[in-house]
């Protein structure tokens, strides 16, 4: 047992207020330990207890009667080890049990003269317990160990839980012990039912107590939260129990409440205001009496004007603290009298969020009100939303075409008005039709008979009338009847009666016809049930449904200049666009007319194609109607879309004679193809052959045209075509009809013409058939590749089964690289588990092809070895070529025993002593030497993202290269030193390819094989030699190409990986920046590496490093502020300068002049960009000199 004196002088540092938190959280811990120990009973610890829960003191008493330090301290091991959730409850009711009767203890003491011993407070504590334990619904969940129980009923089972809370209740009237208190009363309040709930009695209680003893407003912040989560937790769950309390529960809340300014209190009595006023729904209720008084205290916050306080954590955002708000206004009608007036006052504040917030709140109020009682606010609202609709601005860009810009005030206002119209459709209607300024506004702008002759402001006040229109009509049929039947009629006589269509008129028209059609079709553009053919405003359509075609029609013919045609001819778009859209059920146009709607669209595409927005403009018409077309699956206007759009669009591909530039052919193809499944499947079709056609123009006769066609064509295939199927489903079958396709043209043409042209012919072929054959399933893959294999095998001048050495290639002509390249990009995009025959043969053909400069080859290669089988897989794929044989392979090839004066050594045997390096490359030629560096490199990427070992060895080939080459200060026999720099640059280069992320290959959408984290792995292994090389070097040569590979490492690893070891990078970053600098061409790989820097000085864990290298960091960007060959490169230096600026003072001010010439030339950079970040610098480094 330990010595009550260490029990003690533990239990005093914990009470003692003076004492740190560190040092109380030690003393807590030191008790625990006794206890689990065994080394303290609790027996003993109730007794050292006993006066540090009776004194009068306050400060001690708080201490020690907070119940969570209670349950903090019992923390031992219970005798019955087999009852896990016994022992959890037991205690629960043991902290109960202990705390009350230390209570009643003190009170006997103080108030009665009565004393009671240790042993008799220890007894009753275990009789409670007891008492709760041996109860009937206890034991139906506990079965009792093998002992004598005592029988209760299950009444004597609350008898815990009823004595806690009267001693919670006690302590409410103890401020000292107030918030141990509260803490106590919410976890009772917020028991479930089946674990001792408190009762309505009870609940009462609580609240009787909170009215009579707390003053909310005079607590901490900690306190009032935990008070409002009381008050907020008897409202939820315990109405009944609380309206008795009536007037004094309302009176007592708003005295809480009253006052309150903490974003997080704040948040909770808002909705305990909610809460409240639904407990008194009635007129003649507590809530009607203080009504009046209760809004006041909720208005004061209106509107919320809060923002987080810097460096304190307050998890409660503006918007959560405004919608909260929100609902509290909403809560019950009896806040309309005050809450619309101070709304519509505060519409007119010169702040435009309190404007926008304003409108939201009447917006949702308004909703929540009723009709009733927003009848007498009907004019008010209506003079504001006005008001707030003409404050619409024109959008000087584009003026002509009358589009404004809808401010979020102007926004709000019309959802507002939709609304009220829709709750008040009479009464507002009748303001909005026989309001002065909308019929003012409405006859001047059908006067005018020029839209040039339109003044600005009645611009304005048109568009927002269309608006306020459109919005009205929108609301129901009732609406949409009464605005058509006051304007309709009166608009279309405008139109038609002019020889040029009215333009006011017109503009009034196409909005009031989107908005009937919104009644019709809705939001999801699908034709609605609850609209009649009998409608009035049906009626009229129907009725004018001809002369407004003709205008509109008209509108896309008329003969102006380009401003007033673009204003013209967007309403007349927009208006046969909503007419050729409404559902066949409602349209008022006739099959024969929809008809000639899209050919008079369609016209303008392939005619007015000089007209740039005009055509835009109709291309998205048609667009949307396709659209529609094929969501509300209407066949009789889908057979007349496809026959007049579709196939009027796909001919476009075949007409020789058409003067359309291709690039509009091609978009008009791509955007009408997204129409729809049936529309998207037929323009394949058409593709197909356009593709087919181009290829034999090219093929034969070297058409550069056909070839740029074809490209165009091939690229709306890979990035518009095949990603809609992707999405949409149906990918495989079009992938493969495609891939089979191109293959046929090559195995039908015998005859390639190569030009530049068709470089990039190749190029889009290539990455068509790798995204193809990429999406498709393992089996068609197989059937793609043999189908390819048969067709080189078959058809190309290479002899596939003598390739056992690079002399057996032969001549490589136009056409096998066409052949090979597409073989090659097939093999790039297959998946892993893809089975494939012919490995061997393959990988010779691939090795004999990259001879001749084939760098398709040595992707293939690349793909090859990332995905192949390992050996000991024991996986049937690829007929058991594993992907350890075909390294083998590789590096027993003729081009890599060329390489060497001997054979060349395997990667696995790279430390077996033999000679290994590129000299004997040099015996071949230097283009031979530099491609077995980039075969390598494809093949180590290919290693790296699978994460194979063999990896290492491909990189000491690398970097023994290096300093074998580098450090013997002069040429090899046979060679020159520009020679050696070449081969040298493209082997750092090979860090490049291994590092960066393709497009081409080797990535996740050509099914690449990706081991987690391979960057961050190849970092960890090739630093550390590289670092070493660099240590080792002593030729300037070779170390300036030991920093070229070393940025481009380092350029393409994760910051974090960087971070890790920046104290470790920043001195060789700093040693190799001047070296590269001595190369314009190594200008990408230092701004990428100053990129990595600058993520090292804004990162906290780059600071260390940071600070040791200071001043050489300083020196070195200053000298890159006058880099003249990459403008990136200054700007980025200065704002790494800018980040400098932030390091303490001492470490950073001697360099302050220094740094401020050098920024002082900058200001007179020839790039704005650089000048601008110069004056941040200077103005930063500037404020060193007055900290």
């Amino acid at each position: 047992m330990a010595a009550p004196s260490e029990c003690v002088k533990h239990l005093e540092s914990f009470v003692d207020s003076s004492s740190s938190p560190a040092q109380q959280a030690a003393s807590l811990d030191a008790i625990a330990n006794l206890l689990k120990k065994d080394m303290l009973t609790l027996e003993s610890l109730v007794r050292e207890m006993e006066m540090y829960l009776t004194t009068t003191d306050s400060i001690i008493r708080a201490r020690g009667a907070v119940p969570s330090r209670w349950a903090e301290f019992i923390v031992i091991k219970w005798k019955f080890r087999q009852h896990g959730k016994k022992i959890k409850v037991l205690w629960r009711f043991f902290m109960m049990a202990v705390a009350w009767l230390v209570w009643l203890e003190r009170n006997r003491r103080l108030f009665e003269d009565r004393w009671s011993r240790s042993e008799e407070l220890w007894c009753h504590a275990q009789f409670l317990v007891e008492d709760a334990s041996s109860s009937e619904s206890w034991q139906s969940l506990y079965p009792p160990p093998r002992r004598t129980a005592y029988t209760f009923s299950i009444k004597t089972s609350r008898q815990c839980y009823h004595t806690y809370l009267n001693w919670v209740l006690h302590r409410k009237a103890d401020w000292k012990a107030l918030r141990g208190a509260l803490v106590g009363c919410l976890a009772l309040m917020r028991r479930k039912g089946n674990a001792g709930m408190v009762t309505g009695s009870e609940a009462q209680a609580v609240c009787q107590s909170y009215l009579q003893n707390l003053q909310v407003q005079s607590l901490g912040q900690h306190d009032r939260k935990l008070c409002f989560e009381l008050i907020g937790c008897l409202l939820d769950f315990y109405p009944d129990a609380v309206v008795p309390l009536g007037d004094n529960l309302v009176y007592g809340i708003c005295e809480a409440i009253d006052g309150e300014r903490d974003p997080r209190c704040l948040m909770l009595t808002f909705h305990i205001v909610e809460a409240l006023v639904q407990l008194f729904p009635d007129t003649s209720g507590p809530i009607g009496s203080f009504a009046e008084e209760l809004f006041e205290i909720l208005g004061c916050y209106f509107p919320i004007h809060f923002t987080h306080p810097k460096g304190e954590d307050v998890d409660v955002k503006r918007e959560e603290l405004a919608r909260a708000l929100m609902l509290a206004f909403a809560s019950t009608p009896l806040f309309e009298p005050f809450a619309v007036p101070l709304l519509l006052e505060k519409l007119s504040s010169s702040l435009p969020s309190t404007k926008v917030e304003s409108m939201k709140y009447l917006s949702y109020c308004t909703l929540k009100y009723g009709p009733d009682r927003m009848e007498e606010h009907v004019e008010a609202l209506w003079s504001s939303l006005k008001d707030a609709i003409y404050s619409l601005s024109l959008d000087s860009e584009s003026m002509d075409a009358m589009h404004f810009q809808e401010n979020e005030f102007a926004t709000e206002a019309l959802t507002l008005l939709q609304k009220v119209i829709m709750q008040n459709d009479s009464p507002f209607l009748n303001l909005i039709l026989d309001d002065e300024n909308i019929n003012s506004t409405i006859n001047s702008a059908t006067s005018f008979t020029n839209y040039d002759d339109i003044p600005l402001q009645s611009k304005q006040r048109l568009y927002a009338v269309g608006h306020i229109l459109s919005v009205s009509a929108k609301a129901s049929n009732a609406s949409c009847n009464r605005v058509f039947e006051s304007l309709f009629p009166r608009l279309v006589d405008a139109l038609v009666i002019s020889a040029r269509p009215n333009f006011g008129a017109l503009h009034l028209c196409v909005e009031l016809l989107a908005a009937c059609r919104y009644l019709v079709v809705g939001t999801d553009g699908l034709a609605s049930t609850i609209v009649s053919n009998n409608e009035t405003w049906c009626c009229l359509l129907d009725r004018y449904c001809s002369s407004l075609i003709k205008v509109f029609g008209s509108t896309l013919v008329t003969s102006m200049d380009e401003g007033t045609r673009n204003a013209y001819v967007h309403s007349g778009v927009k208006g046969l666009q909503i007419l050729a859209t409404f559902p066949g059920s409602f349209s008022p146009v006739s099959k024969h007319t929809f008809e000639n709607i899209l050919m008079q669209l369609v016209s303008k595409i392939t005619l007015d194609f000089k007209k740039a927005s005009l055509w835009k403009l109709v291309l998205r018409s048609l667009v949307e109607i396709g659209l529609f077309i094929d969501k509300s699956q209407e066949s009789e206007k889908a057979l007349s879309f496809q026959g007049i759009v579709v196939e009027k669009i796909v001919s476009l591909l075949f007409d020789d004679d058409c003067t359309m530039p291709l690039s509009l052919q091609v978009e008009a193809v791509s955007e009408i193809s997204m129409t729809g499944k049936d529309f998207m499947l037929q323009i394949v079709q058409g593709l197909d052959n356009a593709i087919r056609a181009s290829f034999s123009r090219v093929y034969v006769h070297g058409d550069s045209k056909s070839a740029e066609f074809a490209v165009q064509l091939l690229e709306c295939y890979s990035y518009k075509v095949l990603p809609w199927f992707q999405e949409n489903g149906g990918f495989e079958e079009v992938a493969f009809h495609f891939a089979v396709n191109i293959w046929d043209q090559i195995r039908n043409n015998s005859s390639f013409t190569f030009s530049f042209q068709q470089k990039k012919l190749l190029d889009a072929t290539m990455m068509a058939v790798k995204l193809a054959v990429g999406g498709c399933s393992e089996e068609i893959q197989s059937t793609v590749v043999h189908k390819a294999f048969s067709i080189i095998s078959s058809s190309t001048s290479i002899q596939m089964e003598g390739l056992q050495n690079t002399r057996d290639l032969g001549c490589f002509c136009c056409r096998d690289e066409w052949v090979v390249s597409l073989f090659a990009s097939v093999i790039i995009a297959l998946r892993p588990q893809t089975k494939i025959a012919n490995v061997k043969v393959i990988v010779q053909l691939f090795l004999a092809t990259l001879v001749h400069g084939h760098v398709p080859s040595a992707q293939a290669l690349g793909s090859l070895v990332n995905k192949l089988p390992p050996k000991a897989s024991g996986v049937n794929l690829s007929n058991d070529f594993s992907v350890e044989e075909a390294i083998d392979m590789i590096f027993n090839s003729r081009l890599m025993k060329s390489c060497s004066d001997g054979p060349l050594m395997r990667c696995s045997g790279i430390d077996d002593g033999s000679e290994i390096g590129f000299s004997g490359l040099r015996l071949n030629g230097l283009d031979v030497q530099i491609l077995a560096i980039v075969g390598l490199a494809w093949m180590g990427k290919g290693l790296l993202m699978r994460g194979h070992e063999k990896l290492k060895d491909v990189i000491m080939i690398f970097l023994r290269f290096f300093m074998s080459n580098g450090d013997t200060g002069a040429p090899s026999k046979g060679s020159n030193e520009q020679e050696v720099l070449t081969m040298m640059k493209s082997t750092a280069d090979a860090f490049c390819t291994l590092m960066s992320d393709s497009e081409d290959c080797l990535n996740r959408r050509f099914n690449a094989t990706v081991r987690p984290l391979y960057k961050q792995r190849f970092f960890s292994i090739v630093m550390p030699l590289l670092l070493s090389s660099l240590a080792n070097s002593g030729a300037s040569m070779t170390r300036s190409m030991l920093y070229r590979a070393f940025g481009h490492v380092i350029s393409d690893t994760p910051l974090t990986a960087i971070l890790s070891e920046a104290k470790k990078l920043i001195p060789i970053i700093l040693d190799g920046l001047p070296v590269l600098s001595e190369d314009i061409l190594n200008k990408d790989i230092i701004y990428n590496v100053l990129l990595v820097l600058s993520g090292i000085l804004m990162d906290k864990k780059g600071q260390e490093a940071v600070l040791e290298n200071a001043n050489i960091i300083i020196r070195r960007l200053i000298e890159l502020i006058s880099y003249p060959h990459m403008m990136l490169i200054r700007e980025t230096a200065i704002q790494c300068l800018i980040a400098m600026s932030e390091l303490p003072h001492a470490t950073i001010y001697p360099m302050r002049t220094q740094v401020l010439l050098a920024i002082s030339k900058s200001l007179d950079d020839p790039k704005r960009a650089v000048r601008q970040e110069g004056v941040r610098c200077r103005q930063a480094w500037s404020e060193l000199l007055h900290p």
